[in-house]
């Protein structure tokens, strides 16, 4: 009586496990991610649906089709976290691991073990075979030890093997695959990226998240938060923007210091697991004078400049009902600004540290506040990812090793000899016309009879 439990055992062993192992089903998997990957480049991830909206109308239809229904609907919007692209990696990764289990291992077993040849028409088979004098195996035996090889006889047969690094060469690029696409997997499962502005000498919170994962909570920091001392911008000698800092630092809940460095682009800030980098800056507001007055912090709004550059500005007060005012406007952190009246006419060009008269008053600017724009990551997968990639680079300088065989058999007076490799083929014919010219040339000289002796003419 046939148990219903093995039916199903039955059906994944002999049919599953072998369409999952099949290297045509792994190229397709492969292509399809690389196809949603190359989407994923191409179309901006993460925005907001006013800005799909705006660039992938219903009319015109990008391509005839592509529009922002489809493009949230199917999810390529952030294809890195949907639950089908997640599945693609997913199948990819069971197949890599059937494949390992399928087809690598039991070739590994099967290189990692000898078998003599015992009969001369097994040599037939070989692409490379020759016969030789038996006085010539011992000669051959020395050039195959100098060349490497790994020798194992018994009675009158001999196998010889090296390359085994080149079986096991495919294993690790399998396995460093799997471990890519585990890394990719949790990365998606528990990373998060936040954007954050923070005015210079203020302290915020982590809170504007724009990407997660579903298990992220652990990662986003709860217990610690960015204090931003002080934000800088170095310009080149003609004007241009040569570098911006940051000086941060990252503090407790009772506003401990727990770390603290400057950043700069491609010098980001490392603490508990999540990078800050320096991504953006802005202009958060201008500290000013009026006569005698304290200083007044202003905040400054951003404005679309002429040409399609950056501009920042506001409005400051000339009489206390409010009644009159000036307009302050800067494009940079240089400590250049630009003064209008209300009719918006020119009034006068300050410099910070730098006063000036408008409007029966002194107008005194004191100071540019600017604002750093940090993107805030956290993926635990990285690691693996980066592990990942070592060992891949590694599997595949493995798999170019040869797997080279050579059979010796002494049988019928001859020595018969054959040989086979995975690859270089011409190198592996080379290196065994060689060790049997070597056996030529080392081989003692065979013993020559005694020639008749000549007949002496009688006189």
């Amino acid at each position: 009586m046939t148990s219903n439990l093995g039916q199903p055992q039955a059906f994944f062993k002999k049919t599953l496990v072998p369409v999952l192992a099949d290297l045509r089903l792994a190229i397709v998997l492969l292509l399809a991610i690389a196809l949603f990957s190359i989407s994923g480049t191409v179309i901006e991830q993460g925005q907001s649906l006013e800005f799909y909206q705006a660039n992938y109308p219903e009319e015109p239809a990008l391509f005839g089709f592509l529009t922002w229904k489809v493009l949230v609907t199917i999810g390529l919007d952030h294809v890195y976290a949907t639950w089908w692209f997640l599945s693609l990696l997913i199948l990819f990764g069971t197949s890599l691991t059937a494949c390992t289990f399928m087809r690598q291992l039991p070739a590994l077993k099967a290189a990692r073990s000898w078998k003599f040849y015992q009969k001369p028409r097994q040599f037939e088979k070989l692409a490379l075979s020759t016969t030789l004098d038996p006085d010539q195996k011992t000669s051959l035996v020395e050039a195959l030890q100098k060349n490497r090889y790994k020798i194992f006889e018994e009675d009158q047969s001999l196998y010889a093997r090296k390359g085994i690094t080149g079986r096991i060469g495919p294993i690790i690029v399998h396995a460093s695959m799997i471990l890519i696409l585990l890394g990719s997997i949790w990365g998606s499962l528990t990373g998060f990226m936040a954007q954050e502005m923070i005015p210079s000498g203020t302290t915020a919170q982590v809170s504007n998240i724009v990407k997660s994962g579903p298990w992220s909570g652990a990662q986003i920091p709860k217990d610690w938060a960015v204090q931003v001392n002080r934000f800088w911008i170095d310009y080149t000698p003609e004007g241009q923007i040569d570098q911006f800092y940051s000086d941060l630092s990252i503090v407790d809940a009772d506003h401990q210091e727990l770390d603290r460095q400057t950043i700069h682009v491609n010098q980001p800030l490392k603490h508990q697991g999540v990078t800050l980098y320096q991504a953006d800056w802005s202009i958060a507001a201008v500290r000013v004078q009026l006569n005698n007055s304290p200083v007044l912090q202003l905040p400054m709004a951003a404005l679309q400049a002429p040409g399609g550059g950056r501009m920042w500005g506001t409005w400051v007060p000339t009489k206390p009902d409010l009644s009159a005012g000036v307009t302050l406007l800067t494009t940079d952190l240089q400590g250049t600004v630009v003064v209008y009246d209300e009719s918006g006419q020119l009034v006068s060009t300050v410099r910070t540290g730098m006063a000036t008269d408008v409007n029966d008053i002194s107008l005194k600017v004191v100071e540019l506040v600017g604002s750093t724009g940090l993107q805030i990551k956290a993926d635990p997968g990285i690691p693996w990812i980066y592990a990942g990639f070592g060992l891949l680079m590694i599997g595949v300088i493995m798999s170019y090793v040869s797997h080279s065989q050579i059979w010796l058999l002494t049988a019928d007076n001859q020595l018969y000899i054959g040989g086979r490799t995975n690859r270089a083929q011409l190198t592996f014919e080379r290196e065994l016309v060689e060790m049997i010219e070597s056996t030529h040339q080392s081989s003692p000289p065979h013993p020559q009879p005694d020639p008749q002796p000549q007949e002496v003419a009688k006189l």
